[in-house]
C-alpha cells in the first residue's frame, strides 16, 4: 500500500472519526491556519463525513486521517485542497494532535502525500500557505524541497493584527 509508511498510515475518513475530527476542528490553535473563527457542530461534521466518499475530482479536496501504523490510533489529519486537475496542482494542509507533535509524524505524512500526489495523481506542483512565525511548518516543508515563492502581505487578520502569509511550492520535475 502506497499510503503506509514506517510508523504511520494515511487512510480515508470513517464515521468513527467524528469525535477526533470534532476536537481537532474546534481547537482554536488550528483556526488561524484553517481560516475559520467559529466552531463546528457534530451535526455538520457528521454530514461532512457522510460526503467524504466524494471523488477528489468532484470535491476538489481530500482529507486523510493519519494513524499509527500498528495501533490505528488517530494522530492527525492531512489535506489536499484547491485540487485543480487542469493545472495539475493542489495545496497541502497538515494538523497533528498536540499529544503527538515533535515525533516525526507530520514529516512522514507529508512525504507519503507528496509521493501519492506526484506518482499517482500526476500533479505538477504542490503548495502550502504558512505564516512567517510558523517556523516548524516552514522547516517541515523546506525539508522536502518546497521553496518560498512569494508573500501575501497583510493577508490574515489574527486577533486584531494583520499577518503576512508565505506561499511555498514544490514542483514535480
Amino acid at each position: 500500500m502506497f499510503l503506509v509508511g514506517q510508523h504511520i498510515k494515511l487512510r480515508a475518513l470513517e464515521p468513527e472519526d467524528l469525535e477526533f475530527l470534532y476536537n481537532m476542528e474546534n481547537n482554536p490553535l488550528f483556526w488561524e491556519v484553517s481560516h475559520t473563527k467559529t466552531p463546528f457542530s457534530r451535526y455538520v461534521l457528521r454530514q461532512y463525513l457522510e460526503n467524504s466518499h466524494l471523488d477528489l475530482y468532484e470535491a476538489k479536496q481530500l482529507r486523510l486521517m493519519i494513524t499509527e501504523k500498528d495501533t490505528e490510533k488517530r494522530i492527525g489529519m492531512i489535506d489536499l485542497f484547491d485540487f485543480n486537475p487542469q493545472h495539475q496542482r493542489a495545496g497541502i494542509g497538515v494538523g497533528i494532535h498536540s499529544e503527538f507533535q515533535k515525533k516525526g509524524y507530520a514529516s512522514e505524512a507529508v512525504e507519503l502525500l507528496i509521493t501519492y500526489c506526484f506518482q499517482h495523481l500526476n500533479l505538477h506542483q504542490l503548495y502550502v500557505n504558512i505564516t512567517p512565525d510558523n517556523t516548524k511548518s516552514i522547516a517541515l516543508f523546506t525539508k522536502f524541497g518546497f521553496a518560498k515563492a512569494g508573500v501575501k502581505k497583510d493577508w490574515l487578520l489574527v486577533e486584531g493584527t494583520y499577518k503576512d502569509e508565505l506561499i511555498f511550492q514544490l514542483i514535480n520535475e
